[in-house]
Formats: C-alpha cells, sequence, structure tokens
C-alpha cells in the first residue's frame, strides 16, 4: 500500500506567493546588505551587485522582475543604467525604483524623465523600501482579468498590459501603462496630479506630483504622433490631466 502523501501546510504572510526576483545595483556596502536583507525577509529573491557594469551584466542574464538601483555608481552610472534597460526590448518594462541620496527635485525629474518608475530617497524606511517594491511589481501584474479598453483609436489590453494606437504597438513602462489606464476608463474626465499619484502607486505615499508629469511627457512622446501638440493625452491648467473623449 503507498504511503500517504504529506500534507502541504500553508502559513498566511506578506510577501509573494511565488519568489519575485529583485536586482539591488548599489555600491554602498552597507546599503546594499540592508536592502538585501529587508527584501529576503518580505520573502523576495535578491541578486545584488557594487557597480553598473557587473550589474547590467546581471540583470540581463537573470531577468529580475524589478531593479532597485544607485544613481552613483563608480563606471556607469544609475541614469545610464535606466537608459539601457529602456532601450532593450526584453527590458524596456522591467520596473526600476531609484534609490539615492540625491534628493533634488531636478535629480528626481531627470530620473523619472529616464523611464524610473519610483524616486526613494536615502536615509530611507526598510518598510516603505518593501511596500514601494510591492507597489511597482503590482502595477507590473495589471488586473489579472480579460479586459479591453477602447477609446478612440487606441486601446489597451489590461492583463497583458499591451497598448496600440490604430494597431501600432505603443512600449510603455508599468507606471506609464498603469497611468494612461486609469485616464482610459473615464476619457473626458479630468484626474488632478494627486489623484493620479494615488493611482499609480495604489498606497499613500509622500507626494511628488511633479513625478506626473515627468510621466505624461514620456507617454506623449511615445503616444502623440505630435508630442508638442497633444489629441490623446490632454493638459488642464491648473488642475491636472484627461484623455480625450
Amino acid at each position: 500500500m503507498d504511503a500517504p502523501e504529506p500534507a502541504v501546510i500553508t502559513c498566511a504572510r506578506e510577501g509573494p506567493l511565488v519568489s519575485e526576483l529583485v536586482m539591488v545595483i548599489e555600491d554602498e556596502k552597507e546599503i546594499r546588505d540592508l536592502v538585501r536583507y529587508n527584501l529576503e525577509k518580505a520573502g523576495y529573491r535578491v541578486a545584488a551587485a557594487a557597480d553598473g557594469e557587473e550589474g547590467l551584466k546581471q540583470l540581463f542574464a537573470s531577468r529580475p522582475d524589478v531593479l532597485v538601483l544607485d544613481l552613483m555608481l563608480p563606471g556607469i552610472n544609475g541614469l545610464e543604467i535606466v537608459r539601457e534597460v529602456r532601450g532593450e526590448p526584453l527590458t524596456h518594462d522591467l520596473p526600476v525604483l531609484i534609490l539615492t541620496a540625491r534628493s533634488a527635485e531636478m535629480d528626481k525629474l531627470l530620473g523619472f524623465e529616464q523611464g524610473a518608475d519610483d524616486y526613494l530617497t536615502k536615509p530611507f524606511s526598510p518598510r516603505e523600501l518593501v511596500a514601494r517594491v510591492r507597489a511597482v511589481l503590482r502595477r507590473r501584474a495589471g488586473a489579472g482579468q480579460s479586459e479591453i479598453i477602447n477609446v478612440g483609436d487606441l486601446m489597451l489590453d489590461i492583463p497583458r498590459m499591451r497598448a496600440e494606437r490604430a494597431g501600432e504597438q505603443i512600449d510603455l513602462t508599468a507606471t506609464e501603462f498603469t497611468l494612461l489606464e486609469t485616464l482610459a476608463r473615464q476619457p473626458g474626465r479630468v484626474f488632478t496630479r494627486s489623484q493620479l499619484l494615488d493611482a499609480i502607486h495604489g498606497i499613500a505615499f509622500e507626494s511628488y506630483e511633479r513625478a506626473i508629469d515627468a510621466h505624461v511627457k514620456n507617454i506623449r512622446r511615445k503616444l502623440e504622433p505630435a508630442p508638442h501638440s497633444p489629441r490623446y493625452l490632454l493638459t488642464v491648467y491648473g488642475v491636472g490631466y484627461r484623455l480625450a473623449d
């Protein structure tokens, strides 16, 4: 008689059911170890590198689910890495969370304009870091059910995170897609920057509404035939943005 199969016991805990891989590129060992410890404690697998060149090599070899990236790195700096990641078809939609001591508004805007999904400054709360990693991964996961949104010649396939304009595919990051999806669900409605910030994060972070302007600029560059004269994603001056209906 065959022995009975052992019972499988599951325990409720925070963290992913399937362990996603987080790539951390950070040159300061103490911070790198702190990030690794807290992400592994939350249930993630972590790969880490101390410089940009080695980080890119590992990133393209391992295909992580999210990248946590310092800006001030030896050799290839963080902004160059973001450009490399966004320019590579296999990683163009990889969620990127910048973790850096550079807290000036211009540094943040440059990070977002290069395609970063989020920006966290040092010193940081490890719990907030884990929450932000979860948030960008949720955005990438999509809705998980079959749903298509059509607005004029714009089509959004929600679970596949695929966007098309007049049948032509538009390559968007996870954050850009979520922002466009939010607007497309209610075309014509005016959203404030604060409302859009809440929509793309899904969690109450310290507001940084200028980030929305940077994301909109990137979407227009990809979506609009003439980005300086938009006809899809419209600015409502003094308020926010709306999708043309």
